[in-house]
């Protein structure tokens, strides 16, 4: 770094309301915080309806907003967005379009998103306190396969689309579990023919022996132990480290951003498949990897000085009335992680905490009145601060108390 430069990242935004006219005092010093950072970043998590149009691509958990929300990003100080997630193809090619032209007017450092595949993968640059930045977007699902941007083929049109990280679900299962699963099918009468009519075009290729059952669209594993396995597509893999190698090589300071629903069974954990692969983007030349889509805060691990935030949680999640799978108190904490990269090299990281709604409000129901997040300076915060800390040890990063907050020094 020829100078410091400070980089804040926040959970993600899922925004449907102008909140610009708030102005409690707790809100106002994290809009102050964000605004004397060099980089602001969340993950807009979503799709603008705008001169493109569109229409609804799926009905649960649908959503969309209107392009004065990004007014209202702007005005909290945010500079820098992530675009690729779960909702960001929610009013198809059109919402995307619609979504590119409408961030890309208002200046904000993007990527994630693309008229067609080559243009999804590409990083988006900007210059901020003479610094060349780089952001690096992309989601790994699960999603249908038409979310994703694809490039024009023989009679196939270019598709606007989402940057995808292609990974592959398998299931292994022990002796009992894989015998039950046969057994089902054997009950129905099923056959193969049949139970390829349920298959998708990304599934993973079913081995031509007796160590892999396709269950009805599922690849299921004939293993010791009951399991869960993520694999990341190598090519995949390469095409996003490769840009993220080649962004550095030019000098630029590179986020690498990953959205991602292949929770763990405790949304607090971090998947060791997102760990792996965060590190393979420092290795490479990443100055930071940020993570969203468990809407819960994970883990902070240092890794080769540089920091990664496995998952902050929400900073906006604006919910409908009656909606109450919400209801852990959990997704409604977070952090607002200040980065202060010095000129000599070393790192200094302020995690203020902060409760959507308010400490007050953590107890109730009302969900969909909890439109902005306030910094937490009692009890709560020094709870947000102390499981974090306490979860974050586990992957070697000390996290200090100062004061409210906490503060990570790496010298």
């Amino acid at each position: 770094m020829p100078s410091a430069f400070t980089a804040v990242m926040t959970g993600q935004s899922l925004i449907h309301h102008d909140i610009s006219a708030c102005r409690d005092p707790r809100f106002l010093q994290i809009t102050k915080i964000l605004k004397r950072a060099d980089i602001a970043f969340t993950n807009f998590e979503g799709t603008i309806l705008g001169r493109h149009g569109g229409s609804p691509t799926k009905g649960s958990y649908f959503g969309y907003s209107s392009p004065h929300v990004l007014d209202a990003l702007k005005q909290t100080g945010f500079n820098a967005l992530a675009l690729a997630n779960n909702h960001a193809f929610d009013l198809g090619p059109p919402g995307v379009l619609s979504t590119l032209e409408e961030v890309r007017t208002r200046g904000f450092l993007h990527a994630g998103i693309g008229r067609d595949r080559n243009h999804a993968v590409l990083p988006g640059t900007a210059t901020f306190a003479n610094r060349n930045t780089a952001l690096v977007a992309m989601d790994a699902g699960p999603g249908p396969r038409n979310m994703y941007a694809e490039n024009a083929g023989y009679r196939r049109p270019s598709r606007p689309g989402v940057n995808r990280l292609e990974v592959a679900r398998i299931f292994e299962a022990n002796q009992a579990v894989f015998d039950m699963l046969e057994t089902i099918q054997t009950t129905f009468q099923s056959s193969r023919l049949e139970r390829a009519n349920y298959a998708q075009p990304d599934d993973p290729p079913i081995l031509d022996d007796d160590k892999e059952i396709d269950f009805y669209g599922t690849i299921f594993r004939r293993s010791d132990a009951n399991r869960r396995v993520i694999a990341i597509n190598p090519d995949s893999a390469s095409t996003h480290l490769t840009a993220i190698a080649k962004a550095r090589s030019r000098g630029h300071f590179v986020i690498a951003y990953l959205h991602h629903h292949h929770w763990e069974p405790d949304w607090r954990d971090v998947p060791g498949w997102v760990r792996a692969f965060a590190h393979a983007c420092i290795d490479v030349g990443a100055s930071a990897f940020v993570s969203h889509g468990t809407p819960v805060l994970q883990p902070i691990e240092i890794y080769k000085r540089a920091p990664i935030f496995f998952g902050l949680g929400n900073f906006f999640f604006h919910t409908e009335e009656g909606e109450t799978e919400w209801s852990s108190p959990d997704v409604w904490k977070s952090v607002v992680a200040t980065c202060i990269f010095d000129a000599a090299g070393s790192l200094q990281i302020d995690l203020l905490p902060i409760v959507l709604g308010g400490e007050e409000q953590i107890e109730e129901l009302n969900f969909h009145e909890r439109r902005v997040p306030l910094a937490a300076y009692g009890k709560t915060g020094e709870q947000i601060i102390n499981d974090l800390a306490e979860r974050s040890a586990a992957l070697g990063t000390v996290i200090q108390r100062e004061g409210p907050s906490g503060r990570i020094r790496v010298a």
